[in-house]
C-alpha cells in the first residue's frame, strides 16, 4: 500500500471523529453548555458553539488534507487540553481510558503535522503537502 494511500486513510479515521462528534453538538447545545460549565470554564454557550464549529470546520479540513499541518497542530492541543479538562479523573477508570484516548489522537495528529497529508489532497493540489517542516 502507497504512502499516499495510508495517510489519505489516517486522515479519514483522524476526522471521522470531529466531524461526528462537532455535528452533533450543534444539536446539542445547550446540554453540553452545561457539561461545559460543570467544570468551571467561562462563556460555556459560547465555548459550545465554539467547539461544534471547531470541531466539525477541523475535521472537515483534515478529511480533505487542507492546511493540514496547522489543523492538526491545532487538534492536536484541542485534544490535551480537553483530555485535562474533561476526562482526567485517575479514580474513575472509564473517564481515564477517554483521557489516554485524547492523549493517542494527540499523537496520531502530531504525526500527520509532521508527515504531511499525502498527494490524496487539497494541500498537495495547492503545492503546499512538503513532507516535513523545516
Amino acid at each position: 500500500m502507497s504512502n499516499n494511500l495510508i495517510l489519505l486513510i489516517a486522515r479519514i479515521l483522524l476526522s471521522v471523529i470531529f466531524i461526528l462528534a462537532g455535528v452533533t453538538k450543534f444539536g446539542a447545545i445547550d446540554g453540553n453548555a452545561q457539561y461545559i460549565a460543570s467544570v468551571g470554564l467561562p462563556a460555556p454557550t459560547l465555548l459550545a458553539w465554539a467547539a461544534a464549529i471547531f470541531e466539525t470546520v477541523a475535521g472537515l479540513f483534515i478529511l480533505a488534507g487542507f492546511l493540514t499541518r496547522y489543523t492538526s497542530l491545532a487538534l492536536a492541543a484541542f485534544c490535551v487540553f480537553t483530555g485535562f479538562m474533561f476526562h482526567y479523573a485517575p479514580a474513575d477508570q472509564m473517564q481515564m481510558v477517554m483521557f489516554m484516548k485524547n492523549l493517542a489522537i494527540a499523537g496520531g495528529f502530531l504525526v500527520l503535522s509532521l508527515a504531511g497529508p499525502g498527494s490524496i489532497s487539497v494541500d498537495a493540489r495547492r503545492g503546499a503537502a512538503s513532507p516535513a517542516f523545516a
